[in-house]
């Protein structure tokens, strides 16, 4: 293990551990580490495994909410799935971007599932009004989301990228051509 693996790993860690300080409700830092974790981790399965096990530890944590939060997880993969899309290309506005879209992601999967509790039994009609209305009861978490997501990024990649400036063995080596 490196010192560039053994930061990433730290930075995810400590940012999932930001969820136990009292916040806003949905205002956590748990989509940007699953969109760190995804663009940084080079190995695919590393870049899953950390950011979930992250999330896993800081949910020990937390009061357990029933099947739901599987639905949760299945979001965070998919803001994962969205930093190994970035892997080649990090740039700010890319990063902007790809947490724009991992929050509304998440939105949509989380919300729609919820639609239907499992545990608590329907909170909507089943049909189409009923999915709109789970939306919309959902969206002030959603723009909690949004900004948290947009505000953990920034710090998380600019801090990751200040200290890469400035500390050479955090730089990712580059692979020369044979």
């Amino acid at each position: 293990m490196n010192k560039r693996f053994l930061t990433i790993v730290s930075l995810i860690f400590t940012a999932a551990l930001l969820r136990l300080i009292p916040h806003a409700p949905n205002f956590s830092p748990i989509g940007a580490v699953a969109l760190f974790g995804g663009a940084y981790l080079n190995r695919k399965y590393l870049a899953y495994i950390i950011p979930i096990a992250a999330m896993i530890v800081s949910d020990l944590f937390l009061p357990f909410y029933g099947i739901e939060v599987l639905i949760t997880y299945a979001g965070f993969l998919v803001s994962i799935f969205i930093g190994t899309q970035l892997k080649n290309n990090l740039t700010w506005y890319n990063v902007a971007f790809g947490s724009m879209v991992s929050s509304f992601a998440f939105f949509l999967i989380t919300n729609f599932v919820f639609f239907y509790p499992a545990s608590m039994g329907p909170l909507y009609t089943h049909d189409l009004a009923g999915v709109m209305n789970s939306y919309i009861a959902g969206w002030p978490f959603f723009q909690n989301t949004f900004a948290s997501d947009l505000v953990y990024n920034g710090i998380l990649f600019g801090a990751f990228y200040l200290m890469q400036v400035n500390i050479p063995e955090l730089r990712a080596e580059k692979i020369k051509a044979s």
